[in-house]
């Protein structure tokens, strides 16, 4: 089974995860294998990630999205993060990840910074 859903909005994939609980090893490396996928098969130069399932999420699983963020950044593909739960939250602002990734309310909001802003919107 896929750890991640995605659907493709004009220029923009938009990403789902699928699990509540990214804290599984071999659940995290299958949803890292499926975002290296996403920069090598994908011809997206944006991509939104939304978090809106997600309750619960390991070191580990931070590890894979700092990995993908890179490999967003050296493939030129603008990335945004969006509907982060409370719980997940907390873990982003500990890591001071707000600092890595642009992140968003919603996929709305991250949609519309990507059509009118690209890279640089806050």
């Amino acid at each position: 089974m896929g750890t991640l859903k995605t659907q493709v909005e004009g220029t923009i994939l938009i990403v789902r995860f699928q699990d509540v609980s990214l804290i599984d090893e071999s659940r995290i490396e299958a949803v890292g294998n499926e975002l290296k996928e996403l920069i090598d098969k994908s011809d997206q130069e944006k991509i939104v990630l939304s978090f809106e399932n997600v309750e619960f999420m390991s070191s580990a699983m931070i590890g894979k999205l700092v990995h993908f963020g890179n490999m967003c950044k050296n493939e030129k593909v603008a990335l945004r993060l969006c509907d982060i739960t409370p719980s997940v939250r907390k873990v982003f602002d500990l890591m001071r990840l707000d600092k890595l990734f642009a992140i968003d309310k919603d996929v709305e909001s991250s949609l519309s910074k990507l059509a009118h802003g690209g890279w640089f919107a806050q």
